[in-house]
C-alpha cells in the first residue's frame, strides 16, 4: 500500500525528470545549430554537414534508448501496478495491462541500432561528411548533459 499523497509526489518528480530532459534537449539543439553555423565558416560544407549529420545521430539515438527505457518502464510499472493496486494511476486495477512479447522488445532496440549503423554509414561512407564534424555533432548531448549538470550542481537559488 502507497501512503496518502504519494501519487502527486511522483507526478511531481516525472515533472521534474520531464523539464530536465527537455532543457537538455534545447541545449543540445542549440550546440549543434552553433557549432553547424562554426562548422561551415571555418570548415566549409563538409564540417558543416558532418556536424548536422552527427547531431542526427545523436537525436535518433536518443530516441532509441529514451523509447526502449520508456518501453522497458511500462512494462515493468505495468507488472508491478496489479500488485500494489495501481494499473495506470486509476488506483481501482480495471485497466488490461498489455503485454509486449520480449522477443518483439528486442527486435525493436535491435531494429534502432542496426539504423544508427545505417546512417553512421551513410553519413561518413556515401555522404563523405567530415568525420570530426560528425564527432563534434554528435557530442551536443554529451555537452547540454555536461552543462545542465553544473547547472544543477549549482549552490543557492536557480531559476
Amino acid at each position: 500500500m502507497t501512503p496518502p499523497g504519494s501519487g502527486g509526489r511522483r507526478r511531481h518528480e516525472a515533472r521534474v525528470e520531464a523539464d530536465f530532459l527537455s532543457r537538455i534537449e534545447q541545449t543540445a539543439v542549440g550546440v549543434v545549430a552553433c557549432a553547424t553555423a562554426a562548422g561551415a565558416v571555418l570548415g566549409g560544407l563538409t564540417w558543416a554537414g558532418g556536424i548536422l549529420g552527427g547531431g542526427l545521430l545523436a537525436a535518433v539515438s536518443y530516441w532509441a534508448i529514451r523509447s526502449s527505457v520508456d518501453a522497458l518502464t511500462g512494462l515493468i510499472g505495468e507488472a508491478a501496478a496489479p500488485a500494489t493496486g495501481e494499473a495506470g494511476g486509476g488506483g481501482d486495477g480495471a485497466r488490461p495491462v498489455p503485454r509486449v512479447p520480449a522477443w518483439r522488445l528486442a527486435a525493436s532496440v535491435l531494429g534502432r541500432h542496426a539504423l544508427l549503423a545505417a546512417l553512421a554509414y551513410v553519413i561518413i561512407a556515401r555522404l563523405r561528411l567530415h568525420p570530426l564534424g560528425v564527432l563534434v555533432g554528435a557530442s551536443a548531448v554529451v555537452l547540454a548533459a555536461t552543462r545542465e549538470a553544473f547547472r544543477v550542481a549549482r549552490p543557492g537559488p536557480r531559476s
